[in-house]
């Protein structure tokens, strides 16, 4: 009696367990069902998304008939050039080689000389407007445009646009013999614009200190990356940037203030954000009039984003950590239909990098990185960003989707030199990536940057009044 006891027991706990066993099985196809029929629902939802944008937007359908380069690496020469040479290669020479030497043969592909500059003044006669990403850009002067690793304000009391940036219109240098090739600090340069294409100098709106070596702005030091928001409660303009020693081991956010989108500003101080290390940043305004400062953390291993106070001229003890352990660095963040969007770069110097786009529901995170959102050229161009670096991403009023996308394409032999990259940038489409941390694939429309040698808005694009 106990031996046959014993049995019925193990039988019946036998089946309990298969019983139990199926039940969590037939949770997780549920489960797994749910997360398909999710993702087939948004992937609906994105293609009816991309298809009512581009029949609204016919030019859309232009910018994305991208161009393709095909460009040849030359043969060998026999004297390298310095920076070329402090590549180590194991393989022939690439693109990337040839775009960092500057005695290379093909040198005029990405930084084509005077006499194809950009000419607001002569383009406006013929209508022309376009874009032509890398050829040396004219203010309404004539003077090559001087606002590199810069940011766009529009200001909605003026209908104006205005763009910050380092003014580099000095002789490059290097501190000592390892050190990074750099300009003295001269100062933060702005430009005005109706239309994103002419823009006018206002001047340095921030300028450097020439004889106190001990201020923050010394021309010793480095100023980059500057960014502008306006503060509707105080009536202020307030600027961000990335202030650092000639070694960068400050590693520090300044801040200055201004009562006019063309200053001048008042340099207030510098800080480490939330007490930790911080180099390129960036700053973003959100649909509530909340702003974040976003930065390179922990000698560029990961990002940090945290929202600023009311006045806009200190951040808030809440900050979370991102992208961890992933080394990006060039931020640039925008928003569309509730989600966050950020573009970034690798950590390679003055030598470009593959952008990785990144999303996420919430600004503070989790963030899921959704792969290389550059399309055409050729396979060097895109995991090299077009030879350029993200800094800023301007949305366009009226094509919902659509964006420029801003970058900086550098020229570590002589800085001032550096050019402008500014494509389209159109969110739509199913993605083509997995995520990295996930299950399935993200229920984002992906983020597409579109290559062109030349390109223009569309002709009924004008700024809101």
């Amino acid at each position: 009696m106990a031996i046959s006891g014993t049995g019925n027991l193990h039988r019946a706990l036998s089946g309990y367990r298969c019983s139990r066993s199926a039940m969590v099985w037939s949770l997780v196809g549920l489960l797994l069902l749910l997360q398909l029929y999710s993702l087939a629902s948004r992937r609906n939802v994105v293609r009816g998304d991309i298809q009512l944008h581009v029949s609204r937007h016919p030019l859309v359908r232009e910018l994305e008939q991208v161009e393709e380069e095909n460009i040849q690496v030359p043969p060998p020469k026999k004297k390298k050039s310095p920076h070329a040479a402090k590549r180590r290669r194991k393989r022939s020479a690439n693109l990337i080689d040839e775009f960092l030497d500057e005695n290379s043969q093909i040198r005029h592909v990405f930084f084509p000389d005077m006499r194809s500059a950009v000419d607001p003044v002569k383009g406006v006669e013929n209508g022309s407007h376009h874009y032509y990403p890398g050829k040396i850009w004219l203010d309404t002067e004539g003077n090559p445009i001087q606002a590199h690793g810069g940011g766009m304000l529009y200001d909605e009391r003026s209908n104006t646009y205005y763009w910050y940036g380092e003014y580099k219109d000095g002789p490059t240098y290097r501190a000592h013999k390892k050190g990074a090739a750099r300009v003295d600090v001269i100062g933060v340069g702005c430009y005005s614009s109706k239309d994103l294409w002419t823009w006018k100098n206002q001047g340095i709106v921030l300028a450097a200190e020439q004889t106190n070596e001990t201020h923050d702005l010394h021309k010793s030091n480095v100023l980059e990356r500057p960014k502008v928001v306006f503060n509707e409660k105080t009536g202020k303009y307030v600027m961000w940037m990335h202030i650092d020693d000639a070694n960068y081991t400050k590693a520090s956010v300044g801040i200055a203030i201004s009562d006019y989108p063309t200053g001048p500003f008042e340099y207030l101080r510098s800080q480490r954000p939330h007490g930790f290390d911080s180099r390129d940043m960036t700053i973003f305004k959100d649909d509530d009039g909340v702003v974040y400062l976003i930065y390179s953390s922990q000698d560029n291993s990961e990002l940090h984003i945290g929202p600023l106070t009311d006045d806009y001229l200190d951040v808030q003890p809440d900050m979370r950590r991102i992208l961890i352990g992933q080394h990006r660095e060039a931020p640039a963040l925008f928003k569309y239909q509730g989600t966050y969007y950020m573009v970034t770069s690798g950590c390679t110097g003055w030598a470009p990098n593959e952008a990785l786009a990144h999303a996420a529901e919430s600004i503070m995170g989790p963030w899921e990185t959704m792969g290389n959102p550059c399309i055409g050229g050729n396979k060097m161009f895109r995991l090299a960003t077009f030879f350029a670096q993200s800094t800023f991403v301007v949305p366009l009023p009226g094509i919902p989707g659509s964006y420029i996308f801003m970058a900086d394409r550098w020229n570590p032999a002589e800085l001032r030199n550096s050019r402008y990259v500014w494509l389209p940038l159109i969110v739509g489409g199913p993605p083509d990536r997995p995520l990295e941390y996930n299950f399935g694939f993200p229920p984002w429309p992906r983020v597409s940057i579109y290559w062109h040698k030349k390109w223009r808005l569309p002709s009924s694009w004008k700024v809101s009044k």
